[in-house]
Order: structure tokens, then sequence, then C-alpha cells
């Protein structure tokens, strides 16, 4: 029985990913704020921490998989801190617990909105692991009413990130296949405020057109995930793979990279 560990599981697309796992028989351990086996806040340094001492005790120190989706959306700093660092402290902390597992793997959940326009300064400082100056600059951008920035520039560091280390001794080099994926509007209780009225979905449509589907269910990308961190896949490496509903075409037309 394979034993996958899935931060933000309490709901949304984590959620969805852990009732697919269970279903196939295999173990989640499942990281959140609340309703989860392991509670911590991703924000904060001891969280991280606390995330990789529980998981490590829960497991007996090995786990098959990582999925890190934990994340916000929202116009704040504590955006950058779940969805970067957050993101990167679970995969790097609990990398060394994949390595007793026949078939490891690890995924990440990016989005289209690294797609979008981003604040260079803040994925910079990002990528440069400088956490301090992020969250400032994250607050620079709230301030002066660029906030909107954020979310993007943290789904595009978060996707620089991984297909820089990809390869890298320490995961492809090790076996173990980490990809992401970029999903389109997904209506789950983190987006339902954005989603409220026709207004809203047409703004929001507007900006994340997805021809094929409409926006979707959680099932959509779970299923993916679920997937990625299986050991069907073999070879898959430093992809992002967009599941959004033609977002990526309609943007980028027929540009490859």
């Amino acid at each position: 029985m394979r034993t996958v560990v899935i931060t933000g599981s309490a709901s949304g697309i984590g959620q969805a990913t852990r009732q697919i796992l269970e279903a196939r028989g295999e173990r989640v351990i499942g990281v959140d704020l609340h309703d989860a086996d392991v509670e911590v806040d991703l924000t904060t340094v001891a969280g991280r921490a606390g995330l990789v001492e529980q998981v490590r005790t829960l497991s007996g120190g090995q786990i098959d998989a990582i999925v890190a989706n934990a994340g916000l959306a929202l116009p704040l700093p504590a955006t950058v801190a779940v969805n970067y660092f957050g993101a990167l402290a679970t995969l790097e902390g609990l990398r060394p617990l994949l390595t007793g597992s026949t078939a490891p793997r690890a995924v990440a959940t990016s989005s289209m909105a690294s797609l979008h326009p981003c604040d260079t300064v803040l994925v910079d400082a990002m990528l440069a692991g400088d956490e301090a100056k992020s969250l400032a600059r994250a607050a620079e951008l709230v301030s002066g009413d660029q906030g909107h920035l954020v979310y993007s520039s943290s789904k595009v560091a978060l996707s620089r990130w991984l297909r820089r280390n990809a390869s890298e001794p320490g995961w492809a080099g090790a076996g173990i296949p980490l990809n992401a994926i970029g999903p389109g509007v997904v209506v789950t209780p983190m987006t339902q405020g954005m989603l409220t009225t026709e207004e809203d979905r047409a703004a929001i449509a507007a900006t994340v057109p997805m021809p094929l589907g409409g926006f979707m269910t959680p099932d959509v990308p779970a299923r993916l995930l679920a997937w990625l961190v299986s050991e069907e896949n073999t070879h898959l490496c430093g992809q992002v793979v967009f599941v959004d509903g033609g977002s990526d075409v309609v943007i980028r037309s027929d540009s490859t990279w």
C-alpha cells in the first residue's frame, strides 16, 4: 500500500485527490490548517518544520509520494508564504522520506495564472530564496494597488523552480519524477467568493478563457494529480501540465514554449 502526503487536504483539489487515492486503496496523510492528520500553518517556519516531523512520525519514516497542493489566491503576502515557500518546504522537507519507496513521486499545484503578468522583482526574490524580501515586496504590491500580481508571481516562481530542479540529482537523479499541474478555474471554497454573480463569472472567464467545458469541479485536476503520483508515471519530468479547459491554447496560441 502506497502512502501519499497531500497538503491542503481539507477542501477543494486536495480533498478530491485524497478521496481518489483512498478509493484505490492508498493511505493518505492529509495536511491542512484544520480537519487533517497533520494540522500546521505553512506560512510559518515552525509550521513547515512541524509538517516534516509529524509526517515522519505518522509514516514511520517512509512515504511514496508528495502532493504539495496547499495554496492561497488572496492579494496578500501570505499567498507568497504558502504558494512558494510552503510548497518548497513541503517538497524538499519530505523528499528524504521518499528514499525507501520503489516508486517515489512528487507533484505541486501551480496554476494557469503562471501565464499571466507577474512582478519580476517578487519572482526573483522568491527564486533567490529570500522570504523576507519576498514578503516585503508582496506587501508593497498590495499597498500600491497591484495585489493581483501576488498570486500569479507565486505560481510563476513555483513553476520556474520546478523546471530548474526536476532534472537535478536530488530529484530525477534519485529516480523521483517531479512535476506540477496548472489548473484553470476550479470551483472550490478558495474561489467561491470570486464566482458569486454572473458578472463575477464573466469577468473571470474573460481572464481565464476555458472553451472546453468551462469552469471545473475539483475532481478534474485531482485525477491528474492522482496519475502523476502513480507508479504508471515513470518518465514525466519537470512538466507543468495545464488542465485548464484550453486557457493555455487561447493565451499562447501555437507557441510551444
